[in-house]
């Protein structure tokens, strides 16, 4: 019996934070008018190997689609008081594609998490880790260029969501 083959990699990850003056119930609430959730359709058309339909419809996807979501803060009542505190998938499938087509590994961060959170004295902020930092690690120019676009759109949808 063989044994796998274990490596590990240290990746250098920029960290953003943007703080808003609003409440969570309101930056929540402007995001997701700002982000849809994507259409799940989508994806069954894949499995199907419907690719042409799917290239259609994601094509005409804004730049940014919410893939799913979780209540973080629920899970902290476990141990303690609840808190607001929701996990966001952040992405575009086409972006994710045109970046993992050239390192598959890439997908481990497409899309991109970014935690929506109130801290315990009330104030609001966005974190997530710069997608020009995640991805670079990949060592591709072809990443970098679909990475360093995601990223100004990702900031600047949040902080549109934060104003």
């Amino acid at each position: 019996m063989s044994k796998p083959i274990y490596e590990i990699k240290t990746t250098a990850v920029e960290h953003v934070t943007i703080r808003s003056n609003h409440s969570f119930a309101v930056v929540k609430a402007k995001l997701e008018s700002l982000i849809n959730r994507i259409d799940d359709g989508i994806f069954t058309l894949l499995r199907y190997g419907e690719t042409v339909r799917a290239l259609r419809e994601l094509e005409a996807l804004p730049a940014l689609s919410i893939f799913g979501f979780r209540d973080h803060g629920a899970l902290l009542g476990i141990v303690g008081p609840r808190r607001y505190s929701i996990q966001y998938d952040i992405g575009n499938p086409l972006t994710a594609s045109k970046m993992t087509r050239h390192a598959i590994s890439a997908g481990l961060y497409a899309p991109i998490r970014v935690l929506l959170r109130e801290d315990l004295n009330g104030g609001v902020s966005f974190e997530y880790d710069r997608p020009v930092s995640m991805f670079g690690q990949f060592d591709s120019s072809e990443i970098d260029m679909v990475a360093a676009q995601l990223d100004k759109d990702l900031r600047a949808v949040l902080e549109e969501a934060a104003s």
